[in-house]
C-alpha cells in the first residue's frame, strides 16, 4: 500500500480561532470566549511560545462569530459588538493622530473586494486637517486602495512604505478578505488583530506582510473569510456526513423527525464514536480531521482541483459586510 507522507502538507488559515479550535489548553496561548446573545466573541492572546505551536504571530486576535448579517436585527447586534471590540483594538492617542485606512484586495473580484468596498464609505478628513478647517471631534483619516500585485506589478508593502514616507501616519488599519479552514466560519466571522496581515490571503496568494516590524508603525488588521478551498469543503462534508449519520440513528424512529424538513443537525451534539466512524467510512474513518484534510490536499492539489470557492450570495454579502465594517470604523474614529 502507498505510504502517504502527511507531514509535508500544511494547510494555512488566516484565522487564529481555526488554529486553536477544539484545543482546551495550548502552552503560550490564552483563550477567552464570551457569548453575547447568539454572537460569540473569542479573544486569543498568542505569546512567543504559543506562536510556533499554532503558526500565528505573537499578539492579540479577537474573533466575532455570528449567524447572519443579512437580517436587519442581527446586523444591528453584530454592529454594536464590532464597534465595542474595535475600540479595544484601535486606540489613537488623540484625534490629531493620523490613521491610514487601507483596503486590500481586488475590487474586480467580488470575494476579494471587501477591503476596497469598505474604504469607499470611510469618512476621510486628512485634507481638512491640512487646510486647518477640520472639526476637532473627527479623527484625522486618510484612505488608500493599493489594488493587487497582478494589476500593479508592485508589492503592496512597498507602495505603503512610500505612502508612509509622504503622509507620516501614526497607525495603519488594514481591511482584507481572509481564508478559513472551516465552512461554518465562511462570511460569518470577523477577525481583528494587532499583528498585521499578508495581502492576498483570501484568494490563496501570499505577498510580503504588512506589519509594525516591516513598516515601523502599528498595524491593525480586520478581515472576514470570504472563500474556502475544495479541501475544506470535501473534508467538512465528510465530517457532516458522520454527524448526520449519528443524528439519523438518534431520531429515525421519532414521528416528529419524519415530519421535519431541513433540520440543522449541527446544532445538536452528534459526535460519532471511533468505532462507528470506522464502520461508516472505512479506512478514511481511521484518520483524524487534520490527517483527512492533508490527504484530500494530496489528492486534489497535483491535478489542479483545489479550487477556491465562495457562496452564490457573495455579491450581497460583501455589500453588507463592507457597510458593517465602514459603519463600525466611522463610529470608532468619529463617533458618527
Amino acid at each position: 500500500m502507498h505510504e502517504i507522507d502527511l507531514s509535508k502538507y500544511s494547510l494555512r488559515t488566516d484565522l487564529a480561532i481555526d488554529s486553536v479550535s477544539g484545543k482546551t489548553s495550548i502552552k503560550g496561548v490564552r483563550i477567552n470566549e464570551k457569548q453575547i446573545e447568539d454572537i460569540t466573541v473569542t479573544s486569543v492572546i498568542v505569546g512567543r511560545k504559543g506562536s510556533s505551536t499554532i503558526g500565528k504571530k505573537p499578539g492579540k486576535y479577537i474573533t466575532i462569530e455570528f449567524e447572519d448579517i443579512t437580517d436587519e436585527e442581527n446586523r444591528k447586534k453584530v454592529l454594536q459588538v464590532c464597534i465595542k471590540e474595535l475600540k479595544k483594538m484601535i486606540r489613537p492617542k488623540s484625534k490629531q493622530d493620523h490613521v491610514l485606512v487601507i483596503g486590500l484586495g481586488n475590487e474586480n473580484s467580488t470575494p476579494d473586494a471587501l477591503g476596497p468596498k469598505t474604504v469607499e464609505d470611510i469618512i476621510v478628513t486628512n485634507h481638512l486637517y491640512e487646510l486647518g478647517i477640520a472639526d476637532p471631534t473627527y479623527q484625522r483619516i486618510s484612505v488608500f486602495t493599493p489594488s493587487v500585485m497582478g494589476k500593479t506589478g508592485m508589492e503592496t508593502s512597498d507602495l505603503l512604505a512610500k505612502v508612509i514616507e509622504l503622509l507620516h501616519p501614526t497607525m495603519i488599519v488594514a481591511i482584507d478578505s481572509l481564508a478559513s479552514t472551516s465552512i461554518n466560519r465562511l462570511q460569518k466571522t470577523i477577525q481583528m488583530t494587532d499583528t498585521g496581515i499578508h495581502p492576498g490571503s483570501g484568494v490563496g496568494n501570499s505577498r510580503k506582510e504588512i506589519s509594525k516590524e516591516l513598516l515601523g508603525i502599528p498595524v491593525i488588521a480586520i478581515g472576514v473569510p470570504t472563500v474556502v478551498d475544495a479541501v475544506t469543503i470535501v473534508s467538512d462534508t465528510i465530517s457532516f456526513l458522520a454527524k448526520h449519520y449519528v443524528y439519523m440513528k438518534k431520531h429515525m424512529d421519532s414521528p416528529k423527525y419524519k415530519l421535519m424538513m431541513n433540520v440543522n443537525y449541527l446544532k445538536e451534539d452528534n459526535t460519532i464514536s471511533k468505532e462507528e466512524k470506522e464502520k461508516l467510512l472505512g479506512l478514511l474513518g481511521t484518520l483524524n480531521e487534520e490527517e483527512t484534510k492533508k490527504l484530500i490536499y494530496e489528492v486534489l492539489s497535483p491535478i489542479g482541483y483545489n479550487f477556491m470557492v465562495t457562496t452564490k450570495e457573495i455579491d450581497f454579502v460583501i455589500e453588507e459586510l463592507s457597510k458593517l465594517l465602514s459603519l463600525s470604523l466611522n463610529k470608532v474614529f468619529h463617533n458618527r
